[in-house]
């Protein structure tokens, strides 16, 4: 696997190249955005990991870039930042990256980040029937989101979140049932980024505010997908 380490700090992307080849990845590096695009045109790369505060640019404007091209809509994106501020996970989050990471943090932490966001970016094998909900179609096995035939601009995160819910239509699912199905995100179940990424995801499939709200939350409980009869008109 492939990875490409966005950051200026030098002593910091050594070690970490130094550690996470050791583990078995290929490690590209970068100290700036400019290199960074160069990196990423020059060839395939299976994760972004993206510091915040850069040189030449804003990580959040380079995330909001990325998801914007075709090309990087879909590149697993590992935010990093000595910011540790809730806000500013929530605005990372909501800009399209998968996962963020507080500096300073255990290599051994992001190792562990980095295999859960490339184990949900693989195609499904067994999941290969086609979701139907009206003008919402998901296909697990093409990982891939459409309404009314159009593709839906989602994260592999929010995708693999989507696919949770309408997998148990009905079911009211806690955060903690979400987070074992997503096979151990490590990120904190009581944090809002589950919240943030199904606000996301409500913006994308749910455009007609006539419409029934199909993405229903529980209040103290968790979410569920709601069937056609229990679906709730939209505000």
């Amino acid at each position: 696997m492939k990875l490409l380490l966005i950051d200026d700090d030098a002593r910091l992307t050594a070690m970490l190249s130094e550690y996470l080849t050791a583990a078995g990845f290929e490690v590209a590096m970068a100290g700036s955005l400019k290199a960074g695009r160069q990196l990423l045109a020059a060839g395939n790369h299976d994760l972004l990991v993206l510091d915040l505060m850069l040189p030449d640019g804003d990580g959040l404007d380079f995330c909001r870039e990325l998801r914007a091209h075709p090309q990087t809509r879909r590149l697993p994106v590992l935010m990093l930042s000595a910011r540790g501020e809730s806000m500013d996970r929530i605005l990372g989050l909501e800009l399209g990256a998968d996962d963020y990471l507080a500096k300073p943090f255990e290599p051994r932490e992001l190792q562990a980040r980095i295999k859960a966001l490339l184990r949900r970016s693989e195609p499904a094998a067994a999941e290969d029937d086609v979701l139907r909900f009206g003008r919402l179609e998901i296909d697990p096995a093409a990982r891939l989101a459409r309404l009314d035939g159009q593709a839906c601009d989602l994260t592999g995160h929010q995708f693999d979140l989507l696919v949770v819910l309408a997998q148990s239509p009905g079911r009211v699912l806690t955060r903690d049932q979400i987070m074992d199905s997503l096979k151990g995100h490590p990120l904190d179940a009581f944090d809002r980024s589950i919240d943030v990424h199904i606000s996301r995801i409500r913006s994308v499939i749910e455009d007609d505010v006539k419409a029934p709200r199909r993405v229903l939350t529980v209040r103290g409980v968790g979410y569920v997908f709601a069937r056609k009869q229990d679906a709730e008109p939209s505000h």
